[in-house]
């Protein structure tokens, strides 16, 4: 499977695609292996790395060291995805606002 372009980084996908799997797995599921996840992606293990650190802040899974990342329960996971969704909103937002703003103020901000 492979994740293709787009204004997301590729950390950022790999975590959309892993959202999309773990929607259908019940908590305490274990996620496929670091090594699993390169070769499905056919990213660097950092890029991975980075993709699962998403999840893991967003409480989506947990790490379990050395014996993997496994899905999170509850339901503080659906509150901090409502709220990441709404800062993603405003952050959205405010790139426009400050893309219009330098767009104003000519090339060399003058």
């Amino acid at each position: 499977m492979t994740v293709t372009g787009g204004p997301k980084s590729k950390a950022e996908q790999v975590a959309d695609a892993l959202r999309v799997e773990i929607a259908g797995m019940a908590p305490g599921d274990r996620l496929p292996t670091q090594r699993e996840l390169v070769d499905r992606f056919g990213y660097a293990g950092q890029t991975i790395q980075n993709g699962l650190a998403l999840l893991r802040a967003e409480g989506v899974i947990e790490s379990a060291g050395n014996l993997g990342n496994f899905v999170s329960g509850g339901a503080a996971q659906e509150d901090v995805r409502i709220d990441i969704k709404e800062l993603r909103s405003q952050i959205q937002a405010l790139t426009e606002r400050l893309e219009v703003l330098e767009s104003r103020s000519g090339p060399n901000g003058a």
